[in-house]
């Protein structure tokens, strides 16, 4: 290629970068918002068929519109509410260093029920580190070592970075496997607009924490493990999620790395009902309007993806 056919290229591409720049924020509004409101019905049908109460919220993480339905309503969290301990270890490892490579034991009077291997361990035989316990409380919503570690944190801890980072609604009340606190009141709680905006600041690492520590929580969080929010979505395409079941509930915070059109679901349900069907129903429909708008020119039709990361 000669040089003046490369700078003729070389110019092509960056009026294609600044046309795409701005006319994705500013071109065919009214088409985009013909989508926006499609996805808004869609998952009101959801709710609406759902048996029990639904609630969601989609984050499009590009020009950060979004789509909410019952999304201002407190739900339970279930385990969902781990990612909020999880944050607070590595916030706290910030300023204490070697944090993240203290060893606990599993002691057999710390092993509860429910999901995860630890409390299959023998007594006090296995010293884990914290950012290992971590990483099992999140892959494998392990209860014991989320206790552990919220033992080690603080309860108060979780709840006042919560409360800094604006989320009002959003509470750390009980350890994991307690039944008789849930009678009491005292559930883990959240709304898919707060959940959201915490996914929101994972995607942008606007957290209390460095870049190396986000970095690091968004990895831990796209460790595969299986859930209905993954399965509509392509094995290829990356998500940072937690989900969270407990009897009459289901949620799921999730971040999907789609390339070129990123965004943010977060699912919560309660009353029973088949909360992994709406789970599936609602990344589904998620799926498929991001799908629509990823590698999209301002009008709607598509261009390579190694084009696009080619613009400066």
């Amino acid at each position: 290629m000669t040089s003046a056919a490369r700078h003729t290229l070389r110019s092509s591409l960056l009026v294609l970068a600044a046309t795409l720049t701005s006319a994705r924020l500013d071109g065919q509004a009214e088409h985009r918002a013909i989508l926006r409101g499609k996805l808004e019905a869609e998952l009101k049908t959801i709710a609406e068929s759902f048996d029990g109460v639904f609630g969601a919220r989609v984050v499009d993480l590009t020009d950060s519109s979004s789509v909410g339905v019952n999304d201002g309503l407190v739900f339970p969290t279930a385990s969902a509410i781990k990612v909020a301990v999880l944050l607070e270890l590595f916030r706290q490892a910030e300023g204490r260093p070697g944090l993240l490579r203290v060893r606990r034991a599993v002691p057999a009077a710390s092993q509860v029920g429910g999901t995860g291997i630890s409390q299959n361990f023998g007594d006090g035989t296995s010293l884990l580190s914290l950012e290992d316990l971590a990483v099992l409380m999140i892959v494998l919503s392990d209860n014991t070592a989320t206790n552990i570690l919220i033992d080690e944190l603080g309860m108060d801890a979780v709840n006042r970075t919560l409360t800094e980072f604006g989320l009002r609604h959003t509470k750390l009340q009980r350890k994991m496997i307690r039944p008789e606190a849930s009678l009491r009141g005292e559930e883990n709680l959240s709304t898919p607009a707060e959940s959201a905006a915490l996914m929101v600041g994972l995607a942008r690492c606007n957290l209390p924490v460095s870049k190396a520590s986000c970095d690091r929580l968004r990895a831990i969080l796209e460790i595969p493990k299986e859930n209905p929010v993954r399965d509509p979505v392509p094995r290829g395409v990356r998500i940072a999620f937690k989900p969270g079941n407990i009897e009459g509930v289901a949620a799921v915070w999730a971040l999907v790395e789609l390339p070129d059109r990123p965004y943010v679901l977060t699912v919560m349900t309660n009353y029973g009902g088949d909360g992994a069907a709406a789970i599936r129903r609602a990344s589904e429909v998620a799926y498929r309007h991001f799908s629509k708008l990823s590698r999209a020119t301002p009008y709607g039709t598509r261009v390579p993806l190694d084009l696009i990361r080619r613009l400066p």
